[in-house]
């Protein structure tokens, strides 16, 4: 039984929560499904907790995703997609985003704790460098508690993070070498993908509403250009705490509406930082630029 083998038979045996960390491209995802098919083999119940903002597969680019498993199946592509649960971040990259990564992750780490889920495999974003990598993902285990960590890296790039989640949490923590099945993909083709979620999740039929200025979060200053806000990203809450959906702002004959794939009951409209182009394409905006008047 070689390394991966030894700790996924310890995960599945052991249950409770375990963490995988990486850097962009080093099978933390590959690993959190070979994870879960082999407890359901075993007839273990399992979630998984996808907080990768940028490259998704469980939930929209921009949200955190939870999905409750139920058999292998569950684990390919397109069903693997279609979200239990989700937490609008805003943003395809945790950079400026920190606070709600971690408020979103927390939140739906517990609603998987409390739907009875025995396993909860949690995978990450690629971001691990410097301070910033150091600061959220150690946030991002002091809010979870897992019961192990498991850190795939090529070197000791992941050494940093590793040592601090030894040194302060009472967490089991592995270290494993990036398979050398692992096929690295490059800029254009992580645009490519989450340009093709995008579109998948706002394939036709679609609903429009106008909306109101008094809905958003932040709140938009009184004298904003409703113009500026034209393909802006937009987390749909339910008014209980709840992402529904997500949506994107249309500024058409002098009216601001949205367009969703999710017909009703959104109560209020979180904005994202997020500007989608009419092909999907994504660019990031600075919030504070926005609402600067001039």
């Amino acid at each position: 039984m070689d390394a991966f083998e030894t700790v996924i038979a310890r995960i599945v045996e052991k249950g409770g929560m375990a963490v995988a960390l990486g850097g962009m491209d080093t099978g933390k995802t590959t690993f959190v499904k070979m994870c879960a098919a082999v407890a359901m083999r075993v007839g273990k119940s399992v979630a998984i907790l996808d907080t990768d903002v940028g490259q998704s597969t469980i939930g929209p680019p921009t949200t955190i995703g939870l999905r409750f498993l139920s058999s292998e199946a569950d684990l390919e592509p397109e069903s693997l997609a279609r979200a239990d649960a989700i937490y609008f971040v805003g943003d395809t990259t945790p950079q400026g985003h920190l606070l709600p990564q971690v408020v979103g992750t927390a939140k739906l780490a517990q609603q998987a704790r409390e739907s009875g889920a025995e396993i909860i495999l949690v995978d990450t974003t690629g971001l691990i460098g410097g301070t910033l990598g150091q600061v959220l993902k150690f946030h991002k285990l002091e809010v979870l508690r897992p019961d192990i960590v498991v850190g795939f890296q090529r070197g000791g790039e992941l050494e940093p993070i590793l040592g601090i989640a030894r040194r302060s949490l009472p967490v089991e923590v592995e270290s494993l070498p990036v398979p050398e099945s692992v096929r690295a993909t490059n800029f254009d083709d992580r645009i490519t993908n989450r340009q093709a979620r995008l579109k998948e999740v706002f394939a036709p039929p679609v609903h429009r509403w106008k909306v109101k200025a008094s809905v958003f979060l932040p709140q938009l200053p009184p004298d904003i250009d409703p113009a500026s806000l034209d393909g802006m990203l937009v987390g749909m809450e339910d008014g209980k705490g709840v992402c529904i959906g997500i949506g994107i702002l249309e500024y058409r004959e002098e009216s601001l509406r949205m367009i969703s794939t999710v017909a009703e009951g959104a109560k209020a409209l979180r904005l994202g930082s997020t500007r989608v182009t009419s092909e999907f394409l994504t660019t990031r905006v600075d919030l504070r630029e926005l609402f600067v008047s001039d």
